[in-house]
């Protein structure tokens, strides 16, 4: 029996009653689902690559707790306050998203208004405070060594315990230190930023003060950093190849390059993710503001908007457990 379609059968399909609505959803949420889902699989593979490299060396990886010790304006030893309240805001942010979508439910022009706009402020703070730990995590704070075989020595005080900066102890010392300027060397061969201090003045300088010890990569018994004697440090430090300030992608001072690896890749797409968010919501607040899905007589799009909201916020639970917690 043939079947004929019309034209206007065929809008119905898209845009018809609930006989066609896939699981009751108009099409524009059903498409926001499909790129949920699909995102959530990619999040998944970078998260169990995280996690699978995390335990294959977890005797060497570092301390998330001595790792993220930083509060803006703060000088001290804060161990995740500052992650912890860029958590707090972000999920803050979701609970004034939530509400959002309830007021465009309820036709609540004003009521959208506001609570979108204190979820876009949860959302800038929240991309601000990533970029400034990234920005802390790249600089880092107390320096250390890295050997040929690539491992991370750091310095901690014997009479403390506490982490020791190469400032604290290293010998200035009167050596030229640049061979690749633009009068000197090799023409097309630049050279990289330097660090504060060369190894010889970071030698010298243990040399001298006895109550620094060198502590390795390695995880005890306890849960702590194996910390060497005297005699033990000096020769962990005759084997010393370069000084290591801060993180990057080929050195990182609090461990395990792959920690940093990982860290730049996750919380950078993470971000990147937010970021992107903040801005369709600062589109849709002024979309809101403009009375458009007044006019339209629904505010679908801030729904759609949520659902992205949302998802962010989950995932970052997943990072945050993962990378910092775990």
């Amino acid at each position: 029996m043939d079947t004929t379609v019309t034209a206007g059968s065929e809008e119905n399909v898209w845009s018809g009653g609930s006989n066609n609505k896939p699981l009751g959803a108009s099409y524009g949420k059903m498409m926001m689902w499909f790129f949920i889902v699909s995102d959530a699989l990619t999040f998944s593979g970078f998260i169990a690559s995280y996690a699978f490299s995390r335990f294959k060396f977890a005797d060497s990886w570092p301390i998330a707790d001595e790792v993220f010790t930083h509060v803006p304006l703060f000088h001290g030893n804060y161990p995740m306050i500052y992650v912890a309240f860029m958590t707090f805001v972000l999920i803050m942010s979701s609970v004034t998203m939530v509400l959002a979508v309830d007021a465009g439910h309820k036709m609540k022009k004003n009521s959208v208004i506001w609570y979108m706009f204190f979820t876009i402020i949860g959302g800038a703070i929240f991309v601000g405070s990533q970029a400034w730990e990234w920005a802390t995590f790249i600089k880092g704070d107390y320096g250390a060594v890295e050997t040929k075989g690539g491992r991370i020595l750091q310095f901690v005080k014997a009479d403390t315990g506490e982490r020791a900066a190469l400032r604290d102890f290293a010998t200035p010392l009167s050596e030229e230190r640049t061979d690749h300027t633009s009068n000197k060397g090799i023409w097309f061969l630049g050279e990289k930023s330097l660090p504060s201090y060369s190894l010889n003045e970071v030698v010298n300088g243990f040399k001298s003060n006895s109550n620094i010890l060198v502590r390795t990569e390695n995880i005890n018994e306890e849960g702590e950093k194996t910390l060497l004697t005297r005699e033990e440090s000096l020769k962990r430090l005759a084997g010393a190849k370069y000084v290591v300030e801060g993180a990057n992608l080929i050195h990182n001072e609090y461990g395990s390059r792959l920690f940093a690896d990982f860290f730049f890749f996750i919380t950078g797409f993470h971000g990147f993710h937010v970021l992107s968010g903040v801005l369709i919501n600062i589109i849709i607040f002024f979309n809101v503001i403009l009375g458009t899905y007044e006019r339209r007589g629904h505010y679908e799009m801030v729904e759609k908007v949520g659902l992205y909201w949302h998802f962010v916020d989950l995932v970052w639970v997943f990072v945050f457990t993962f990378f910092y917690l775990v």
